[in-house]
């Protein structure tokens, strides 16, 4: 299951030196669902290789803004607190399993 990401957790998870996978979306969003099940199978799958989680944008504008996000889905990968890729609109698990191997 992916993390929930929020102001609260969002420091710590970037202090922590692994990537950061966060997956921006909104309950209303159709691809946002559509992508639930795949974010959350990653993140089981990289468990203790990188943080993969998700940030409701509804709820997280700081976060959301700070990256520039627009469009949701929208996927950013982090490494050392500083975006290393982007990832907008649905794509497949195994375009996403390979970003995040890139990267690891």
């Amino acid at each position: 299951m992916a993390l929930a990401i929020n102001k609260d957790n969002f420091e710590e998870l970037l202090a922590s030196g692994q990537l950061v996978v966060v997956d921006f979306w909104a309950e209303w969003c159709g691809p946002c669902r559509m992508m639930a099940p795949i974010v959350d199978e990653l993140a089981a799958e990289f468990e203790g290789r990188a943080v993969i989680g998700k940030c409701d944008v509804e709820d997280n504008d700081e976060i959301t803004m700070k990256y520039g996000v627009r469009n949701i889905p929208t996927i950013i990968f982090l490494k050392g607190g500083e975006q290393v890729d982007k990832q907008v609109g649905a794509c497949s698990k195994d375009a996403l399993k390979a970003k995040i191997e890139k990267h690891l």
